[in-house]
């Protein structure tokens, strides 16, 4: 048995939605180098654009983002990184982004972006999904008639004992509760972002302030508790100063707090801000090492982007004392590739 052995699962966009991918691939990552070592494809399924856990069992979760028909699947993970199918379900919409599973384990929540939705499915006590419970439609739209006729919800996220929805449609960020039943009730705007913000993804503060990247208007920008219940805008800054079009796609903090990386498409660049807890100041900009980068997460001193168009996942070592990323060796050939999830503490025998 090697110890302290760490995966990394690759979703991706497979030939239905123009990528390169087979479905699921799988990296080992060395956690004192930050090395990445490709392994193979782990499992087929179409279009695992997004990736979550189960928070006690075994069990792996992809959106499978198809047009007509979305889908969420679930694959039990074996003790060298494999993964044998264990349920498909419908999400009831179109084109799901995004998925997150409750804390406690009871149920799965899917964004279905193209549908402008939310489903909600039960897991059994193996983890396994089952038919939808709820799906909860929002309404709204923006005032970029392309991107903007109707909602389109990006991202879900458990927070508390509630739910969040960004929903890049109708510039709004939703927040509704979860009852026992899997039942969400009506949707509140808690944020509602300036007119072409196009909310895409979020963090949660310890102070409760909730960091918000719209990838329409390329903008950080950052929301508190307000005497209503709901979030008001404290500050807002460019994710990008280069020329051209700029379509933020995700948002990462650092273990300690105090700095804050966004991903952009276009210019192809993380920025890296510094933050004091009330105010995000740019402080550095740097080349993401490929073409449009999609999703990062920040592992140990690293951080690792996903370059979609260039078929890379780029390595960075970030400095402790800067918060700026330095490349680390040569990217890591991935094809289309749209998200990383890290699985640790798996041992191979």
């Amino acid at each position: 048995m090697v110890a302290n052995t760490e995966y990394v699962y690759v979703g991706a966009y497979t030939g239905d939605k123009g990528g390169e991918a087979e479905g699921i691939a799988l990296l080992r990552r060395d956690p004192g180098s930050g090395e990445l070592t490709r392994l193979g494809v782990a499992v087929r399924t179409p279009s695992p654009s997004f990736l979550a856990q189960h928070p006690t069992r075994p069990i792996l979760y992809a959106v499978n983002e198809l047009e007509s028909a979305g889908t969420v699947s679930a694959f039990t993970v074996a003790e060298d990184g494999g993964l044998t199918p264990l349920s498909v379900q419908p999400t009831g919409g179109s084109d799901p982004a995004h998925l997150a599973v409750t804390p406690d384990g009871r149920f799965l929540l899917v964004a279905n972006y193209s549908s402008g939705s939310v489903s909600v499915h039960p897991l059994d006590p193996e983890g396994a999904p089952g038919e939808r419970s709820d799906l909860l439609g929002l309404t709204g739209s923006g005032p970029d008639a392309e991107r903007q006729a109707g909602p389109h919800a990006h991202m879900v996220v458990p927070a508390g004992d509630g739910v969040l929805i960004a929903d890049l449609g109708s510039d709004r960020v939703w927040r509704c509760r979860l009852d026992h039943s899997g039942r969400l009730s009506p949707a509140e705007p808690v944020i509602t972002a300036k007119p072409g913000t196009g909310p895409r993804h979020l963090r949660l503060a310890p102070d409760g302030t909730v960091l918000l990247v719209g990838e329409l208007a390329a903008t950080l920008s950052w929301y508190r508790p307000a005497a209503d219940g709901t979030l008001a805008l404290a500050g807002e800054v460019a994710t990008s100063t280069l020329d051209g079009q700029c379509y933020p796609s995700e948002i990462v903090t650092g273990r300690d707090g105090r700095f804050i990386y966004v991903a952009n498409r276009g210019p192809n660049t993380v920025a890296v801000f510094a933050w004091d807890g009330s105010r995000a100041t740019l402080i550095a900009e740097i080349p993401a090492g490929g073409d449009w980068p999609r999703h990062m997460v920040l592992l140990g001193d690293h951080l690792y982007v996903t370059n979609q168009q260039s078929h890379s996942v780029t390595t960075f070592r970030i400095d402790p004392d800067s918060g700026i990323p330095t490349p680390q060796g040569v990217p890591t050939v991935e094809a289309s590739p749209t998200c990383l999830h890290r699985w640790a503490s798996i041992s191979i025998r």
